[in-house]
C-alpha cells in the first residue's frame, strides 16, 4: 500500500524583523529542519511576493502592513525542500500584477509548484495533483476582499466565495484522487476559535467532497475539528513572520506544523510546536499550544462566545496600533460605533471582519454557557488573552 507525508507550515514573510534572516543557516534549529525534512513534500504559506522592490517600504501605521520579499528567499525556501508554495493571500498582490508574476517565475526556477493563485483565473484555480498514496489534489482558496480575485486576464488569488468553482473543483479532483485538501487563508486574525461563518465555510467545502482544511492568516495558532475520515486545521499561526504589529498582540511567536501521512485508505496527522526566539530571532521547537485541541461542535458552542469577547478585546488592541489618533482614548460608545459601522473597512457581510456578528455574539459570553465547558487548556488559553 502506497504511503506518503505532507508537512505544512504557518506563514512566512521574510521582512521587517525576519528582514535579511534567510542568510542566517542557524535560522532553523536542527529540530526544526528535522521535521520540515520528514515528509514527501513541504507546503508552505509565502505571504507576499518575491519581488525586488524599488521604494522604501512603511514602518508605521496601516501603511506597515505591506509585505514583500527578497527574490533570493527563493534559495531558502528551496533549501528547505519547500516543493509548493501557496501564494494565496492578502499580501501576494502587495507589489501588483508585478509582484506575482515574479513570484511565478521565482518558484518555478526553483522547481516548486504553486497554489491558489496565478497570472490569471485559470491558473488560480489550478489544482496541485500528487500522484501517490492513491492520488492526492490540493488547491489554495483565499477570503474575501483583502485576497484579490484573480480574473480572466488579470492575476490574484481563487476566492473562498467562488462556491460553485470551488465545488467543481473538488469534485474533479475527487474522479481521480482518493484525496482532497484545500488550503485556505482565511479567518479572523488574532483570534482562538473561528467565527460561526469561517467555520459554516470550511464546513461547507467538506460537504462538497473535500477531506481536508489546511489554514491560515489568524498569525496565532487555533483548534482543530474532526469528523468521521476528515478533519479541519483553523490556523498554523506564524512560521518565519515578526513585526510590531504582529508583537502588539498575544501568541503571534507560537505556531505549528502539521504533518498529514495518508495512504489509500485513511490518514493521520501529527503536530510539531514551533517558536519565534524573539531575542535571537530565530525559529526552534516549541510547546503545541494548549489551543490545539479538537473542539467538537458542543464544546464550540459553548466556548465561541468566549473567543468571541477575546477577539473583540484583540481588535481594540490592533486598532490602537494602527490607528492610534482614532482609538487610544476610545469610549465604550465610540468602540460600539465602529464595531456597528455598516462600512467598516475590511468589511464583507457574514464572511470577514463581521461584527454586526461578531460582537453581539461576544456579549453572550457574560451568560456563562463557556463555564460548561470541559476543555479547560481552551478556557484558559481564551481567558488569559480576556485578563490582560
Amino acid at each position: 500500500m502506497s504511503s506518503t507525508g505532507l508537512v505544512f507550515t504557518g506563514d512566512i514573510g521574510f521582512d521587517k524583523y525576519m528582514s535579511q534572516r534567510w542568510e542566517d543557516k542557524n535560522l532553523l534549529s536542527d529540530e526544526v529542519r528535522s521535521f520540515l525534512s520528514s515528509g514527501d513534500h513541504l507546503i508552505v504559506n509565502v505571504e507576499g511576493p518575491l519581488y525586488e522592490r524599488k521604494e522604501k517600504e512603511a514602518t508605521t501605521g496601516a501603511l506597515s502592513l505591506i509585505h514583500s520579499m527578497d527574490p533570493k528567499v527563493g534559495d531558502f525556501l528551496e533549501g528547505i525542500g519547500a516543493d509548493i508554495w501557496n501564494i494565496c493571500n492578502n499580501h501576494i498582490m502587495d507589489a501588483g500584477s508585478e509582484g506575482i508574476l515574479s513570484t511565478l517565475e521565482n518558484a518555478a526556477s526553483h522547481k516548486a509548484l504553486t497554489l491558489g493563485a496565478g497570472a490569471n483565473e485559470d491558473e488560480a484555480r489550478k489544482p496541485v495533483i500528487i500522484n501517490e498514496a492513491g492520488g492526492i489534489g490540493l488547491i489554495g482558496v483565499g477570503y474575501q476582499r483583502a485576497c484579490r480575485k484573480a480574473g480572466p486576464d488579470t492575476s490574484g488569488c481563487f476566492s473562498w466565495s467562488d462556491l460553485d468553482t470551488i465545488e467543481k473543483q473538488i469534485k474533479e479532483i475527487k474522479k481521480t484522487c482518493r484525496w482532497c485538501v484545500v488550503v485556505a487563508h482565511a479567518g479572523e486574525e488574532f483570534t482562538a476559535l473561528p467565527t460561526p461563518y469561517t467555520r459554516d465555510r470550511y464546513l461547507s467545502y467538506l460537504d462538497m467532497g473535500a477531506d481536508i482544511i489546511v489554514a491560515h492568516h489568524p498569525h496565532v495558532p487555533m483548534n482543530y475539528e474532526t469528523f468521521e475520515g476528515k478533519a479541519i486545521f483553523y490556523s498554523l499561526g506564524n512560521f518565519i513572520f515578526d513585526t510590531d504589529y504582529q508583537r502588539s498582540q498575544f501568541n503571534t511567536e507560537s505556531g505549528l506544523f502539521i504533518r498529514l501521512n495518508f495512504t489509500e485508505e485513511s490518514f493521520t496527522f501529527e503536530p510539531f510546536g514551533i517558536k519565534i526566539d524573539r531575542e535571537n530571532e530565530r525559529i526552534v521547537k516549541g510547546e503545541i499550544p494548549s489551543i490545539f485541541m479538537d473542539v467538537q461542535e458542543d464544546e464550540y458552542e459553548k466556548l465561541v462566545p468566549l473567543a468571541a469577547k477575546m477577539f473583540i478585546e484583540n481588535t481594540k488592541r490592533q486598532l490602537r496600533f494602527l490607528k492610534p489618533d482614532q482609538f487610544k482614548d476610545a469610549t465604550d460608545e465610540d468602540w460600539y460605533n465602529n464595531f456597528y459601522e455598516p462600512l467598516r473597512s475590511g468589511r464583507v457581510p457574514g464572511e470577514c471582519l463581521d461584527f454586526q456578528i461578531i460582537y453581539p455574539l461576544s456579549l453572550k459570553a457574560d451568560e456563562g454557557k463557556w463555564k460548561e465547558s470541559s476543555l479547560e487548556g481552551v478556557k484558559e488559553f481564551i481567558l488569559k488573552q480576556i485578563d490582560q
